[in-house]
């Protein structure tokens, strides 16, 4: 049994109620073109791969390892957001970036078929 799930930033997925209920993503092709769009920045490709390679990131993490202004780590964490590549928790006044490996790999998946 398959029913349709939809996530916060609109990522249209088949849950199978049968197996381990883990999502199989499907990406639409503007999803296709945002995650596509977003990491042809060298900047933010970077920040991408730092968060990617840690447990737990933090903004204050990213800004000692990047030599950028918070508000340009902003646009670039909000551009990663909008484009699914990652979700940005918040606890008090930190805010948590993570990596959502899910859409990456599916993006992947879909970037080798072409």
């Amino acid at each position: 049994m398959h029913c349709r799930t939809r996530d916060q930033q609109g990522y249209d997925g088949i849950m199978s109620t049968s197996k381990s209920r883990s999502a199989l993503r499907l990406l639409t092709d503007q999803q296709f073109r945002a995650i596509t769009k977003a990491v042809s920045d060298p900047r933010r490709y970077e920040i991408l791969q730092s968060i990617a390679g840690k447990k737990n990131c933090t903004c204050v993490e990213l800004r000692e390892t990047f030599p950028i202004s918070a508000a340009t780590l902003s646009f670039h964490l909000k551009e990663l957001e909008s484009a699914g590549l990652i979700t940005i928790s918040r606890e008090g006044k930190f805010a948590l970036p993570s990596f959502r490996r899910d859409v990456w790999k599916t993006y992947l998946a879909r970037l080798s078929e072409i």
